[in-house]
């Protein structure tokens, strides 16, 4: 793994700083946010964000990403500390090519999810193993994870960080996204606000022994 230096990043969402990671030589290019000093510290608001380049860069209503994605940096900078990790990990993993044949899938009657196993793929393809080794280069305690996807939590404690709180993402849904947006919660198991982190963070070994 691979670091480029770091820069600023003055952004419409508060001033950061910005920095690169290639996973290997020639391979894939990642980008990494930074707000604050997050070195040994504890709870340290996380925002992992896969690239969609409909609704991130183009401002797509088809899905919540540009929306989860502005709202984890504006909350990241009003905590005056955190980092966004963006993932180039298109479609949920399968590919802009794949990702627009899933678009025209599902505007003949499939939810994302059905469109995905048209086209022969699982639910999500993400990986977030990368995630996970770039936060341990950082040296954070733990981390408060922005996210509604309970993947996310499971991945990251697997991998040995540990996952103090959830902070949910609230969006508002359109008539572009509604659909999709339940398909989330119904089908890849994606979480409310209203859902508390203890029912979804893993325990840590003392507490199962005050919880059983």
């Amino acid at each position: 793994m691979r670091f480029s230096e770091q820069a600023n990043l003055p952004t419409r969402f508060g001033n950061f700083r910005v920095q690169a990671v290639q996973e290997e030589a020639g391979g894939e290019e990642h980008l990494m946010i930074l707000r604050g000093e997050v070195r040994g510290k504890g709870e340290v608001p996380v925002r992992i964000h896969s690239e969609c380049m409909t609704g991130d860069v183009m401002g797509s209503l088809r899905c919540d990403c540009r929306d989860q994605l502005e709202k984890a940096l504006r909350l990241i900078d009003e905590e005056g500390a955190g980092i966004l990790i963006y993932l180039r990990q298109e479609g949920r993993g399968i590919g802009l090519m794949n990702k627009i044949q899933a678009y025209s899938l599902q505007e003949r009657g499939y939810d994302t999810v059905e469109a995905n196993h048209r086209l022969g793929f699982e639910d999500d393809l993400r990986d977030y193993d990368l995630a996970v080794r770039i936060l341990k280069c950082l040296g954070v305690n733990s981390v408060a994870l922005i996210t509604n996807n309970p993947e996310k939590i499971d991945a990251l404690s697997r991998g040995g960080i540990r996952v103090a709180r959830r902070i949910p993402l609230v969006v508002s849904p359109n008539r572009f996204n509604a659909v999709y947006l339940k398909t989330k919660r119904s089908k890849l198991g994606h979480l409310s606000a209203e859902e508390t982190e203890e029912e979804h963070l893993p325990l840590a070994s003392s507490e199962k022994g005050r919880k059983a």
